[in-house]
């Protein structure tokens, strides 16, 4: 018997977890380019989709985009080997390493990949792509890190990720471009410590996760959707409560993330970031807020063939999460005591 569709896509999750963990605990180069490369070819039959040419679509820009930030990636690192001596040359090839990296994980100025490919993906790969896809890239980023170059890309993610929200009518990609500006704090995070880092990516990926479940419980993709479906307050203050937080308005869960960064900015004299990564995250609030304002208020459309009904253990997630969420502002109370 042939196996069922379901334990070869669990054999594919496997060997994408494999390879992150390839790439994070490889002692060379050459090891973290395999585990980049069996991450990129485990992905790939998890968003190709014979039945829909989008995800088709999706799945070959994906491999595309990835094979030429891996192909730079080890040229680089070759160069970087060969031209070891030569310390004129080792900040231009930091950069160009830093780079390719970026590439893989959706950064600025390399992000033109990012949101197009979200758009053709499901809301659950879409999560693996905004999450567990940016580990590898981050961490081996860590290794090579050069600090001038991080600060302007820091700038260009904040300012990229949040304009480019503004006119989306896309839940995706609205997404996608929220995923880049949370990649500037990332980033901003691993200027001061991997743990820092850790701790910021651990939030990110709870909030989105939940934002993640309940548009693919409720099959949403754009925001025109809000103003037909007969959604129940409840939901809708879930909507609120995960939006906010995401946003980073206190006193949510988002916030204390946020804030602890920009306390460690400021004590280690990066003003100007942080001046940005706050301008810039208002921005975000505004795309945000705009879908909250749809759902609260934009209810003249009452069809009642089109309703929602989610499992009582579902909501009971979903609530709870919120709640985690909502008091997220007395942890950071105990923190700053």
């Amino acid at each position: 018997m042939y196996p069922s569709l379901n334990s070869n896509k669990m054999f594919f999750y496997f060997i994408l977890f494999l390879s992150t963990l390839i790439s994070i605990s490889s002692n060379s180069w050459l090891g973290c380019w395999v585990g980049l490369e069996i991450n990129l070819l485990s992905f790939i039959p998890l968003i190709s989709n014979t039945n829909n040419m989008m995800s088709s679509e999706a799945s070959l820009k994906y491999f595309l985009t990835q094979s030429i930030a891996s192909i730079n990636f080890l040229f680089f690192i070759l160069l970087k080997l060969m031209w070891m001596k030569n310390f004129m040359l080792n900040n231009s090839i930091s950069i160009l390493i830093n780079s390719s990296l970026l590439m893989k994980m959706g950064s600025t100025p390399f992000h033109f990949w990012f949101p197009n490919i979200i758009e053709g993906l499901s809301w659950f790969n879409s999560f693996i792509l905004m999450s567990w896809q940016k580990i590898a890239p981050m961490i081996l980023l860590s290794y090579y890190f050069y600090s001038k170059f991080i600060i302007i890309i820091i700038i260009m993610n904040s300012i990229i990720g949040a304009i480019g929200g503004l006119n989306q009518s896309s839940l995706r990609k609205i997404m996608a471009f929220s995923s880049i500006n949370n990649l500037s704090w990332m980033l901003a995070s691993l200027l001061i410590s991997e743990n820092l880092w850790i701790f910021y990516f651990m939030m990110y990926s709870f909030l989105i996760m939940i934002l993640c479940l309940l548009f693919n419980s409720m099959n949403l993709f754009y925001i025109n959707q809000l103003f037909f479906f007969n959604m129940n307050y409840g939901i809708k203050f879930l909507f609120l409560i995960n939006f906010l937080s995401l946003g980073g308005l206190p006193p949510f869960l988002g916030f204390y993330s946020k804030w602890i960064i920009i306390n460690f900015l400021i004590f280690n004299n990066f003003p100007m970031v942080c001046f940005f990564l706050i301008m810039m995250s208002l921005i975000i609030l505004f795309f945000y807020i705009r879908i909250i304002y749809s759902s609260f208020l934009f209810n003249n459309l009452n069809l009642k063939w089109i309703s929602i009904k989610l499992k009582n253990k579902q909501l009971f997630f979903y609530t709870l999460s919120s709640l985690i969420s909502i008091f997220g502002i007395i942890f950071s109370t105990f923190f700053f005591m």
